[in-house]
């Protein structure tokens, strides 16, 4: 029967939610607080550059696949994807940088040339990873976290030794060089925790990066967002901006609308898409599952202190993706995990979209976004954020053997206190909840409320976790759990 769904938030999981319900013949209607569309996925324009305010990443190009073809269509229908080559670089010390090429053979010779045997040992160590990959990816993920039953699947009873390890150990075991192990356990930062409290069996990352390539959709991440709306629109979506939640409306233990501007709206079923936490304080408290001491003890994974910045000139020695692991890894996790602070020698990682994109920036002139992982919650002010650009650019140019101060046309910053404006989101964090043994699957806070009706939830909070394309996976989720209990 068809149903009146009222979503809340235009993130990706909330647009693929959006779809996917719309394609079963619901009428369904979106509400974006902001401006545009894309939840974290926003953009900025200024002067003549574009930046993705949020995710800059395209990996896993199979899932998004996997979504556009649900509704007999692909990827290219709407926009062009760029393989990156190479994938990445990743400084160490001054102009001493490794290379990740685009394709696993040659990021085997690469290995080889760096430590001695470990060409054949990241061949076979991908070949786990590629078999991670197989079942986590095209099959556990696409389980709603009911059930701890979903997780126990002929394949995974011979891995269950993986979820009791974790990546930090197993790539250790492995490899002696800790430029190999830093890259090695760069891909589970995307799942939001230390790689020693992440379990080893989430290697298959090391697939989604080593075997599946990083790639650019032509025009930024922002394309996939709009190739998201155009699809949501074909099928007879409705959106609104500027469009504040106030309530979630519950009656008889039902959710039955939404206060939207001071608007009572009233729907059959409310979707939020919108941080988890904040999505419960819309409630009256007795209609909350999960409380203020819940969050509270809960893994996040880190907020972060952006700028993107407009350069008059071209960037040297970068590629699109650039990584600074110059500095201790250790120190760094430990300020955003164990003992909550701003880093005193933080980790950076740099995006020059205009290396790859000439819609990016001017002719001439580069885009530029940088981004240092931070604790969420911790203290944000301008006087802070201005210390930290000056630390983070003396040492890219130094690293990069270049000047550029001087080119600098513009600067915006982007970090706790824009998280929780922006996004309502939980202690200001960027990526959601982190991806632990003990906050993976039915662990993780659930797709339907336990005690309102017709309410439910989707996004990096919820299952199957935090990054883009959990998220796409997330609204599909929820969308076949809002139908079989329709």
């Amino acid at each position: 029967m068809k149903k009146e769904i009222y979503i809340i938030g235009s993130g990706f999981s909330a647009l693929a939610a959006a779809c996917y319900l719309a394609k079963s013949g619901n009428s369904v209607t979106v509400f974006e607080k902001n401006a545009t569309i894309g939840g974290r996925a926003r953009q900025l324009k200024k002067e003549g550059f574009t930046f993705d305010i949020g995710p800059t990443w395209y990996w896993m190009p199979d899932v998004f696949e996997r979504f556009f073809n649900d509704f007999g269509k692909k990827p290219a229908d709407y926009y062009e994807l760029i393989k990156l080559s190479p994938a990445y670089q990743v400084y160490f010390g001054i102009q001493e940088f490794v290379t990740i090429a685009d394709n696993l053979p040659e990021i085997i010779k690469t290995f080889e040339t760096i430590e001695k045997g470990s060409g054949e040992v990241l061949e076979k160590f991908m070949a786990e990873a590629r078999s991670n990959y197989d079942i986590a990816i095209k099959d556990l993920v696409y389980n709603p976290g009911i059930s701890p039953l979903e997780l126990i699947t002929l394949e995974t009873a011979k891995k269950v030794g993986q979820f009791f390890s974790t990546i930090s150990k197993e790539v250790r075991k492995r490899f002696s060089n800790d430029k190999l192990i830093q890259i090695l356990e760069f891909p589970v930062l995307f799942l939001g925790a230390k790689p020693s409290d992440t379990p080893a069996f989430y290697s298959f990352m090391n697939f989604a990066d080593f075997g599946l390539g990083t790639w650019h959709p032509k025009n930024g991440m922002y394309s996939v967002v709009l190739a998201m709306e155009a699809l949501a629109k074909e099928l007879g979506v409705n959106f609104h901006t500027d469009a504040a939640v106030q309530k979630i409306i519950v009656k008889n233990k039902a959710a039955v609308g939404i206060t939207v501007n001071g608007k009572n709206l009233f729907c059959d079923v409310v979707l939020s898409g919108a941080d988890y936490h904040h999505s419960e304080t819309l409630l009256d408290e007795e209609f909350r599952v999960y409380s203020e001491s819940y969050w509270e003890k809960k893994t996040f994974a880190p907020s972060s202190l952006l700028f993107y910045v407009g350069f008059d000139t071209k960037i040297k020695n970068v590629e699109h993706h650039t990584l600074f692991f110059d500095v201790s890894f250790k120190k760094h996790a430990e300020a955003i995990y164990d003992n909550p602070k701003w880093p005193e020698d933080p980790l950076f990682y740099a995006s020059f979209p205009s290396k790859t994109d000439d819609s990016s920036a001017p002719l001439g002139k580069e885009a530029a976004i940088f981004l240092i992982p931070l604790a969420p919650g911790i203290e944000d002010t301008a006087e802070i954020r201005e210390v930290y650009f000056e630390k983070i650019m003396s040492r890219f140019e130094k690293l990069t053997q270049q000047n550029v101060k001087n080119n600098i046309i513009f600067k915006e910053s982007f970090c706790v206190n824009d998280f929780i404006k922006d996004y309502n989101s939980y202690k200001g964090n960027a990526y959601g909840m982190a991806n632990t043994l003990f906050q993976t699957a039915f662990l993780r806070p659930k797709l339907k409320s336990k005690k309102v009706n017709q309410l439910y939830f989707t996004g990096q909070l919820t299952v199957p976790g935090p990054g883009v394309p959990p998220s796409l996976i997330s609204g599909k989720l929820v969308a076949e759990l809002i139908e079989k209990n329709a």
